[in-house]
């Protein structure tokens, strides 16, 4: 999901005047969208979920909005553009990742809580310090997936803009940055769902247009278009490095070389399948509607329109192989996150390429402003009104603080993302998931489902996972000691790049053996809940019984609990 701040194969074949008048109609048009549906003064539910006035299908189509985010978008694309179906092996594991949030989470969480995910686990627990791990949980995924989104939003604009010095490069994140706290001030919830709705249509409905161009070329035939990315390959000077031109269409052939390669994949995917149902901004838009059924309805439309996307994104990825060939995609700076944007200029000039690259800065804006949401709720409702004030703030308050919260954390995701533009941004990626999946969903399942939790646990692995998860990253392959590796330039020229954050070869910290900690942190994390539990003589039964009753039926939902 990394690289996005490099296209700049991209920008010399396009048009940065019509890049730029995309962006900002784009902009201007979801500004007057979220004045509209969503200006003036808002209760604290109004603010964090819109009051549950979105139906089952509305809430559905902006959980794709927010899930479907531009890295995931063109760095899949480019994946499969390169790997064959090796790439498409990521758009399986975001999937099936919705099976588990629609059957183990969505109607369980939105009858327990009301707000945040805190509500949920601080439901039967001692209140103070599990809301503060919770809160320390949320704003480390949130700040690392803000991060990333924010560096590559800085580097995708600057780049098909014409624009390559620092300076510059640092107004663009700048500018992303104020636009996303714009959206999050004046609309709350209400005007990003509305944002994340605008931008799943277009997204979507791009991926289509293109898809079915594609197939055009080839007869509408599925095969046919697997022979010409096949026969593009056998004719690339990268062919054996790419993927193997005979095996584009192969599983395995970048995951099955090694013991450690194959290791390192299972660790990813459980990353992947059960980080997306502890990811806090997903979580918190099942409380966007009325009830348990529209939250089931919401996640059931998410799959549908998520999994049509990235059966979509296989026919983009190898028509960008086949129309584009990857030795232009690896040339790029970007490498495979050149392949959707060189597709799309391949097949309808630069109007297409402006239009394609438009809907990957809407995608940018539309993720990141769910996330300033949910952490400035996180900031004013876990930690302001029942950490700091003990629940005796008023909501007006609450709200005035969420505010002030989120200008805060547009300001660090702003400067985050000026000192993140140069740098490998996969780890902070995959360190969100990780997290997610080490610290969040353990704790989310024990409370739901075993009544000997209790606090000691919750503790032990909310802190656990945490601390597992990014230490391994810290001193995984993907920060510091893997090679470098001889690349060609868009220019023409070859430069020695490494695939680690630190680039430097001196530099080689690394022991822990595999790019993603969850195979070691997520077992881990479910340990640690269990040994606390076991180690606390802490058992509330009646506050389990109670809320066993409220999770599967809903009764009592109200106000957030305050004990």
């Amino acid at each position: 999901m990394a690289g996005l701040n490099s296209l700049a194969a991209a920008t010399t074949v396009g048009n940065p005047t019509l890049n730029i008048s995309i962006f900002v109609i784009f902009v201007l048009v979801t500004l007057t969208v979220v004045i509209k549906v969503a200006g003036g003064k808002k209760t604290a539910e109004q603010y964090y979920t819109a009051g549950g006035a979105f139906s089952g299908r509305q809430n559905g189509i902006a959980i794709a909005g927010d899930y479907l985010s531009a890295a995931s978008f063109l760095g899949i694309a480019g994946a499969i553009a390169l790997q064959g179906m090796d790439g498409f092996l990521y758009s399986i594991g975001f999937l099936v990742a919705w099976l588990v949030a629609l059957l183990l989470v969505a109607e369980l969480m939105r009858n327990t809580g009301r707000f945040t995910m805190a509500d949920v686990l601080a439901y039967r627990l001692k209140q103070r310090p599990i809301r503060i791990a919770v809160s320390v949980s949320v704003l480390c995924v949130s700040l690392f997936y803000l991060l990333a989104q924010m560096a590559g939003a800085g580097g995708l604009v600057s780049l098909l803009l014409g624009v390559s010095g620092e300076m510059a490069q640092n107004l663009v994140i700048a500018v992303v940055g104020v636009v996303m706290v714009t959206y999050v001030l004046i609309g709350g919830m209400k005007g990003t769902t509305w944002v994340q709705i605008i931008k799943a249509v277009l997204l979507i409905t791009a991926a289509f247009v293109m898809t079915v161009w594609v197939l055009g070329k080839y007869g509408f035939s599925l095969s046919g278009l697997f022979d010409g990315a096949i026969e593009t390959a056998k004719g690339s000077a990268n062919a054996k490095t790419v993927a193997g031109a005979d095996k584009l269409t192969h599983y395995g052939v970048k995951y099955g070389v090694t013991t450690t390669s194959k290791i390192d994949f299972i660790s990813l995917a459980l990353a992947l399948v059960l980080g997306t149902a502890g990811l806090p901004h997903v979580l918190q838009r099942f409380y966007t509607v009325p009830t348990s059924k529209q939250a089931r309805k919401s996640v059931e439309w998410a799959i549908w329109l998520i999994g049509g996307f990235y059966l979509l994104t296989l026919v983009i990825g190898f028509g960008a192989g086949a129309l584009v060939g990857p030795d232009k995609i690896s040339a790029a700076p970007g490498k495979a996150n050149s392949a959707a944007p060189l597709l799309a200029y391949e097949l309808g000039g630069s109007w297409m390429l402006g239009i394609v690259a438009g809907i990957a800065f809407a995608t940018i804006l539309a993720v990141v402003a769910g996330l300033t949401i949910t952490a400035s709720a996180t900031f004013a409702h876990d930690l302001y009104k029942e950490v700091f004030k003990r629940g005796q703030s008023t909501q007006d308050q609450e709200v005035k603080v969420a505010r002030y919260s989120a200008i805060a954390i547009g300001l660090v995701a702003i400067f985050g993302g000026m000192l993140a533009k140069s740098q490998n941004i996969a780890f902070l990626v995959a360190l969100a998931f990780a997290v997610a999946a080490s610290a969040n969903l353990p704790t989310i399942l024990y409370s739901l489902f075993w009544k000997g939790f209790n606090t000691k646990g919750a503790l032990w692995s909310i802190y656990g996972g945490l601390i597992s998860s990014i230490g391994l990253i810290i001193f995984s392959p993907v920060v510091s000691g893997k090679p470098a590796v001889a690349t060609k330039l868009a220019d023409g020229t070859s430069a020695m790049l490494s695939p680690s954050m630190f680039t430097n070869p001196d530099i080689d910290f690394h022991w822990f053996p595999l790019d993603n900690p969850g195979l070691i942190s997520i077992p881990l994390a479910f340990f640690l809940g269990w040994l606390g539990s076991k180690l606390s003589k802490e058992h509330n039964a009646q506050k389990y019984a109670e809320m066993e009753v409220r999770s599967l039926t809903g009764h009592g939902v109200g106000p957030a609990v305050d004990h």
